[in-house]
């Protein structure tokens, strides 16, 4: 790892223009938590970005730019990978209990490693398929995990009655929204403004439909 200080006022100045407070301690975490997968990266391919500081505008800012969008006492990230958005948004908001959900071993193992290195008692992953995951979740997010219509069908059975659905893409997609299942409904796509990257961004945020119940569990396929 490059020396801290450059990281740590580019990840400064970030959250300054997202206007995000982070508890006592959490920026140390976020760039502990840098500083794990650039290591980790190196053997497991874990992410396709390589520059620390490059890790800290569209791997963190990238993540935190919806933390003011998450709300409940749970969340469920799915397809959480090398845990984007899931661990920033645990580690800002240490009061949430969060789920990491992936299938893959590798970055299962990731996750646990990452979990237990920066003390997050609110983390636990899941390594399962989202179908097989249980449970309701006030708050879900996704990113680049599926299409709006496969990640619904999937995990639509984890979203609290009242609970809110972010999924995070980078180009408006207009496609996927027409294809919307049945019970779901788009409260809004909304941009959002990722500090030092140049590029799309938009969070559609999802609830269930007025008079919708949640789906029941998909029966995983033999």
């Amino acid at each position: 790892m490059p020396d801290r200080d450059p990281l740590r006022q580019r990840l400064l100045a970030g959250l300054a223009a997202l206007d995000l407070d982070v508890p006592s301690g959490g920026v140390a975490q976020l760039l502990d938590y840098i500083a794990l997968l650039a290591r980790w990266n190196a053997a497991f391919n874990l992410s396709a970005v390589r520059d620390p500081a490059e890790m800290v505008t569209r791997h963190l800012l990238d993540s935190l730019a919806i933390a003011r969008l998450v709300s409940g006492a749970t969340l469920a990230d799915l397809g959480a990978g090398a845990g984007l958005p899931g661990l920033p948004l645990a580690i800002i908001a240490p009061e949430r209990a969060v789920t990491l959900v992936d299938s893959n071993g590798k970055k299962a193992r990731f996750l646990r490693a990452a979990v237990r290195e920066l003390g997050l008692p609110n983390v636990r992953v899941a390594e399962c398929r989202v179908q097989d995951l249980q449970g309701r979740f006030d708050c879900i997010t996704a990113r680049a995990f599926a299409s709006l219509a496969d990640m619904l069908a999937w995990g639509g059975h984890l979203l609290a009655a009242h609970g809110t659905w972010l999924a995070l893409k980078g180009r408006r997609p207009d496609a996927e929204l027409a294809a919307l299942p049945e019970g779901f409904v788009v409260d809004a796509v909304t941009p959002l403004a990722v500090p030092g990257l140049d590029a799309a961004r938009h969070v559609v945020i999802i609830r269930h439909a007025a008079g919708a119940t949640p789906p029941p569990r998909t029966v995983p396929e033999p």
